[in-house]
């Protein structure tokens, strides 16, 4: 009896037959399976804004996303992660979702809490919900997995951020648009007007309702940059609500309302392969825009 195709073999087949048509064969395949997925690449981005409040200058923020650990990323590779972003010396860190590829078959669980936990930053730790966070009854694994390791889970819901002299900025975290109840209202009900605003979600695409409301910056991952990016045909992997925006800066709105960064994640999905989209670590710096 013939095996049944399933899609995640239809695209490691296309693929292939993709590799070999552009004289990529077996050294292309391998490179996409191992290397590429290895490699880190840290990108440095500055936040301008004029509401950014003078002390909040120089403020650096490290985001990371899609470790999707248990499918292709290693523990090993999370440690040393953890020790980059160390050193990076962050004053806040947000995880932008889906730590788990299938959290209810993870079975190194008790090993992640003694590794997170050792991620410094004075000002916060702060993640939101991806649909791998959701998915396979993990909603509450990966809650109490991030909060042990002393995150704050924004779950459509606003935290401030203070600094000695009282200066402020607030951070809204939604939650995951496929499997989750993103509300951007009741994220923003506690958010005084005229204050500087930085969205964490999941999904980039929802950066098309965002431009609506006082939200000046969207930090987002999801998208693995496309993951598999052939020439001449594009991205082979985009997933429902990264299909608009997939990796980098984007400007959405009258004059340029919010930014939007899409981080193209760290680990795999679906297929172990990562393709002219390498593996990202954002680092971000506030700073005042001047009148």
């Amino acid at each position: 009896m013939p095996k049944k195709t399933t899609r995640r073999t239809f695209l490691k087949r296309t693929i292939g037959s993709l590799f070999t048509l552009f004289g990529l064969s077996s050294g292309g395949y391998y490179y996409a399976n191992k290397i590429e997925p290895s490699m880190l690449g840290i990108e440095q981005i500055t936040i301008t804004h004029s509401l950014i409040p003078d002390s909040f200058n120089g403020i650096r923020i490290v985001q990371f996303s899609d470790t999707h650990l248990g499918f292709q990323y290693t523990l090993h590779q999370l440690k040393k992660l953890v020790n980059q972003i160390n050193q990076l010396k962050p004053d806040l860190i947000f995880f932008t979702g889906d730590l788990m590829d299938e959290p209810n078959r993870y079975t190194k669980m008790n090993k992640l809490v003694p590794i997170l936990e050792k991620l410094h930053a004075p000002l916060g730790k702060f993640c939101i919900f991806g649909n791998h966070d959701h998915g396979g009854y993990g909603s509450d694994l990966y809650r109490n997995i991030m909060e042990a390791a002393n995150f704050t889970v924004l779950l459509n819901q606003s935290s401030v951020i203070k600094l000695q002299d009282h200066s402020k900025i607030y951070l809204l975290g939604i939650d995951d648009a496929m499997l989750g109840s993103p509300d951007l209202p009741l994220a923003l009900k506690n958010v005084p007007k005229n204050n500087f605003t930085i969205l964490l979600s999941h999904a980039p695409d929802l950066a098309d309702d965002a431009q609506d409301y006082p939200i000046h910056w969207q930090l987002s991952g999801h998208s693995h940059g496309g993951q598999v990016k052939i020439p001449l045909i594009g991205a082979l992997i985009k997933p429902p609500f990264a299909q608009k925006y997939l990796e980098g800066l984007y400007t959405l709105g009258d004059g340029n309302k919010l930014t939007l960064y899409v981080n193209r994640g760290l680990g795999t999905t679906r297929l172990p392969f990562r393709f002219l989209s390498k593996p990202e670590l954002t680092v971000f710096t506030l700073n005042k825009e001047k009148a």
